[in-house]
């Protein structure tokens, strides 16, 4: 794609035909056995052995420790997954669809700094879920009982811990501590998918340091003897609801469509030639 590099990380070296014929760049994730078509996370100066906890953000510390000191200028550079995708535009009539993703740079990207993906609401689930997910979190969080949408707080203390969001929030640095509370606290929306696009080498840097510096002290909290999906991952979790926080406050940003679609089964519809 001209003046885009989307770098699409995978798990199976199965998916390699189909990333490479959407003009993507292949990421291998958790040292499988991938050919040498693929970019690991494994290599040069890298954190692989964090990706059980990290997930995507070990390739995120190793582009951004051995590849973004080359990037071009005005070269657009975003990251997706095998299953969260960017998609064409706003008003696509085939939305999560394989045919609806992202083929080249919209103009109107021009007058922003970063791309990031379209919120997803957090409407409150059935009382039952809660009682059965999250009785404690309900009473940590009790005037939300009332809403129809709950906090991103009230979201993560139910399924990723009670008081793990604020044990995280305490090691940030004070230039974040009291807004992301803020947001947290008072937003019931978040972009999910850690997924952005920028062509400025030092927001990606800037992003990027305060992240894993971040994550690098919550790790004295946390540590990684984590079970179970909810914990394990805590800190792609973690990092999940600072993204959107970040770019927010700290860019221009535009919000752009996710395609949720499983390329590898979905590319006998892909319309285009081989």
């Amino acid at each position: 794609m001209d003046n885009l590099k989307i770098y699409c990380m995978c798990l199976e070296n199965n998916y390699l035909d189909i990333v490479k014929k959407l003009n993507y760049i292949p990421v291998g994730l958790k040292n499988k056995n991938f050919s040498n078509e693929w970019l690991l996370d494994d290599t040069l100066e890298n954190i692989s052995e964090k990706n059980p906890y990290y997930g995507e953000y070990t390739f995120y510390y190793w582009y951004w420790k051995n590849i973004l000191k080359n990037k071009e200028k005005n070269e657009w550079v975003g990251f997706c997954s095998y299953r969260e995708l960017w998609g064409d535009n706003n008003n696509s009539p085939q939305k999560n669809s394989i045919n609806s993703l992202l083929k080249s740079v919209p103009g109107q990207w021009n007058e922003y700094d970063a791309i990031i993906g379209e919120p997803t609401v957090l409407h409150r689930p059935k009382l039952t879920k809660i009682l059965k997910y999250g009785k404690i979190s309900l009473l940590r969080n009790f005037k939300e009982i009332f809403n129809k949408k709950l906090s991103i707080k009230f979201h993560f203390d139910m399924f990723h811990g009670n008081g793990n969001l604020d044990k995280a929030i305490s090691v940030l640095p004070e230039k974040d501590k009291k807004d992301f509370k803020h947001f947290v606290e008072n937003n019931h929306s978040f972009n999910q998918g850690n997924m952005f696009i920028s062509k400025s080498s030092k927001i990606i840097d800037s992003y990027f340091s305060d992240v894993f510096s971040w994550l690098k002290n919550c790790e004295e909290i946390f540590g990684f003897n984590l079970e179970g999906y909810n914990k394990i991952r805590m800190y792609t979790f973690l990092a999940e609801r600072y993204l959107p926080f970040w770019f927010k406050k700290n860019t221009k940003y535009l919000e752009w469509p996710v395609v949720y679609c499983d390329i590898y089964k979905n590319q006998e519809k892909l319309d285009v030639k081989n």
